[in-house]
C-alpha cells in the first residue's frame, strides 16, 4: 500500500537541518525499496493558493493556513502496513524538529468515488 508522509515543521528549524542528512535517508528508503517519490520544497513565501468559489478564481499568496509549521517535502513510499509505514517515516531526519504526517494514498483511479458519500 502507498503512504504519503508530509513534512512539517517550523521553516527556521527546518533550514538548521544538513540536507545531506535527508538524502541519505531518501537514498536508503530507495535501496530498501519503500522510496516511490520525494521532494523538499521551496520556502512558503514562493507559495499560491488557489480557491474557485461561485466560478471565481482567488489566488493567495502563501500557504493556505496561518501557522508556525508548514509543508517541508514529502515522501510517498510503499510498505506493507501503516505500522511499517510509521516506522519508516520515523526515520525521516526532520522527524526529530518537525513532524512526519503519515497517511494512506486514496486509490481514485482503481476505486473512484461517485460523490455521494461523507468523507472519512
Amino acid at each position: 500500500m502507498k503512504y504519503l508522509c508530509l513534512v512539517y515543521g517550523e521553516e527556521n528549524k527546518i533550514a538548521t537541518m544538513d540536507d545531506h542528512e535527508c538524502l541519505a535517508c531518501d537514498a536508503d528508503l530507495r535501496a530498501s525499496g519503500h522510496c516511490i517519490a520525494s521532494e523538499a520544497l521551496e520556502a512558503v513565501a514562493t507559495a499560491a493558493t488557489v480557491r474557485i468559489r461561485n466560478g471565481r478564481l482567488s489566488i493567495s499568496d502563501g500557504p493556505f493556513a496561518e501557522t508556525k509549521e508548514t509543508l517541508a517535502g514529502f515522501y510517498l513510499i510503499e510498505a506493507r502496513d501503516l505500522n511499517e509505514a510509521i516506522q519508516l517515516a520515523a526515520k525521516i531526519p526532520p522527524a526529530r524538529v518537525g513532524s512526519v504526517e503519515v497517511r494512506p494514498v486514496r486509490p481514485i483511479r482503481e476505486q473512484p468515488r461517485s460523490g455521494a458519500h461523507e468523507p472519512a
